[in-house]
């Protein structure tokens, strides 16, 4: 049993100790336009998923009313379209450079519109570690964090005002 132990712990430590030379002799390459490791996506997806947890349940404490959604709209405006991009246009200029490549959020693109209202909260409000997502609950509220989160789960379906608004074409 002791021969058992010894050796799966000698076995974990030199897994640790291979990450470990394998990073530190440039095994991972931590340029933008590089290639991703195998199986990082799938490992990202799942952290994330498990992080989100029950919290994609969440209901929006707040209606979804025209003026909700045209608030989240200006804080879309505001602090989003930097990289998620505009009503009807491709990816910005920043967001080119980014990686990985941060969503469109807005048609053309889908975007996030059939993602429950809870996980897109949570997204805004923790942001996701290693793809430039901010968290933002140091610098928007909790009723700003929820009007832009219920905003762009109505992108697919926005009032007119809030087309105008955003500069949609006719």
């Amino acid at each position: 049993m002791m021969k058992s132990i010894l050796s799966a712990a000698f076995g974990a430590v030199t897994v640790i100790v291979a990450q470990i030379i394998f990073v530190s002799f440039g095994g991972i390459s931590m340029g933008t336009k590089s290639k991703a490791l195998p199986l990082e996506k799938a490992l990202a997806h799942r952290a994330l998923k498990v992080s989100i947890g029950d919290h994609e349940a969440d209901s929006s404490p707040i209606p979804v009313t025209a003026d909700n959604i045209m608030a989240g709209a200006k804080i879309y405006s505001k602090s989003c379209a930097v990289c998620h991009g505009e009503l009807n246009k491709g990816p910005p200029p920043f967001a080119l450079g980014e990686y990985p490549p941060p969503p469109q959020l807005l048609p053309p693109k889908k975007g996030v519109s059939d993602d429950p209202v809870g996980e897109t909260f949570w997204k805004v409000k923790n942001g996701i570690r290693l793809t430039g997502m901010p968290g933002f609950s140091d610098s928007l509220s909790e009723v700003e964090m929820w009007q832009v989160s219920v905003f762009l789960s109505k992108s697919d379906q926005l009032p007119q005002a809030v087309l105008d608004s955003l500069g949609a074409r006719h």
